[in-house]
């Protein structure tokens, strides 16, 4: 068997890397999340949405409620009942908040 030549194998590793391209493009597309049909509505027994305040507090505590959620189905680390970005955001900023976020680096620095 021959061995291939430099151009077809130059255009052989450009395809090979276009295909893994589109396989991860498509992976991660799986993994998108879906519309949240409960964004805006309040949990039942409550009067309104969960929003930023809420968020920040369930973004702070997420470590322990992670935990607490693998032994109790009562228990989840986020709120589907929310308010959309608001929430999201208070929740983002709750885990940045304890696990540092962008000031972590700071207090990284060398002396």
């Amino acid at each position: 068997m021959e061995p291939l030549s430099v151009g077809r194998r130059s255009r052989l590793t450009t395809m090979t890397a276009t295909v893994a391209r589109v396989a991860l493009v498509l992976l991660l597309a799986a993994c998108a999340a879906g519309a949240n049909p409960d964004v805006g509505s309040a949990p039942p027994g409550q009067e309104a949405p969960a929003g930023f305040w809420l968020g920040l507090w369930h973004g702070i505590i997420l470590p322990i409620s992670v935990v607490v959620s693998f032994f109790t189905d009562t228990v989840s680390p986020y709120e589907v009942y929310n308010n959309g970005n608001w929430y999201d955001f208070g929740f983002v900023f709750g885990i940045s908040l304890v696990f540092g976020g962008p000031l972590s680096a700071r207090r990284a620095h060398r002396h």
